[in-house]
């Protein structure tokens, strides 16, 4: 039995997500934002903690990147995705009453922008940190809408009167397991290695040397992204992710070919990835 923090109030995405890779006994506790529930891997308060980090529309969650890049260290071992599809809610009350507020997470706002535009363009959209806690607000009589996942309607007594309002009827999102540091799944022939790269400061060609480093060695990157560092303006790390476990010489060359490069780097997890093979 263990103890996952996740994304909640109850009824978000990253639950349904957590369901899918987790057994009857384990206790699932929500928190409020991704931040609280990191934080709760790293006092004790749990053993592992779901999050999610990239949407196949909308792109990265920036908050989750930042969080395994620069606080106190955690690593990734292992990842889930799921297939979203986002449902426009109200209380049961005030079906065909004017919508004027609609409360959802900005990556859902995002995700569902033409639809806002096109049936409820004079509608305020109010960010909140959760689709599920947009729900909750929503029978708090906070809004006058929500978009969230169906199975929050459920659970917060709401009626939807509007399903799959998505732009993309084909979006997906990756979640990723995080526990404090410690031994790394083993190779599994599917994996991916993630880290965080800091170079020492911005200069010409500092990307083209951090890739070289793989390319190289021929091992393929999935993902590349630059986050500042919040020291000054110039200041960037890249957080990197690489087909093969940390465990496999080109990419353990690879890493320290990085490591020789930048100021500084951080094992994000070498850990098994989902779908495909390589």
């Amino acid at each position: 039995m263990s103890t996952y923090a996740y994304l909640g109030p109850s009824g978000t995405f990253t639950e349904a997500a957590l369901r899918q890779i987790t057994r009857a006994d384990d206790v699932l506790a929500p928190y409020a934002n991704v931040t609280a529930a990191l934080d709760a891997v790293r006092n004790g308060q749990a053993e592992k903690a779901l999050v999610p980090i990239e949407n196949s529309v909308e792109g990265v969650v920036a908050r989750t990147l930042d969080e395994l890049a620069t606080g106190t260290p955690l690593v990734v071992t292992a990842e889930t995705v799921l297939p979203v599809s986002f449902a426009l809610m109200v209380l049961p009350e005030q079906v065909g009453k004017p919508i004027l507020k609609i409360a959802t997470h900005p990556h859902a706002e995002a995700q569902c922008r033409s639809y806002i535009a096109r049936e409820l363009p004079g509608a305020e959209v109010i960010e909140t940190p959760s689709t599920a806690a947009a729900a909750k607000g929503l029978s708090d009589g906070n809004y006058d809408a929500a978009i969230a996942a169906e199975i929050a309607a459920e659970k917060y007594g709401l009626k939807v009167i509007a399903k799959d309002i998505g732009d993309n009827n084909g979006a997906v999102t990756r979640f990723v397991v995080v526990e404090k540091p410690g031994s790394l799944p083993a190779p599994t022939g599917n994996d991916r290695t993630s880290l965080a790269a800091f170079i020492g400061i911005d200069h010409a060609g500092a990307l083209l040397e951090i890739l070289t480093e793989f390319a190289k060695r021929d091992v393929n990157l999935t993902f590349i992204q630059s986050r500042p560092t919040g020291l000054e303006l110039g200041h960037y790390h890249f957080i990197i992710d690489a087909e093969g476990h940390i465990d496999d010489p080109r990419v353990k060359q690879a890493v320290a070919g990085v490591a020789a490069i930048c100021e500084d780097i951080r094992l994000l997890g070498s850990y098994p990835r989902v779908g495909k093979t390589n």
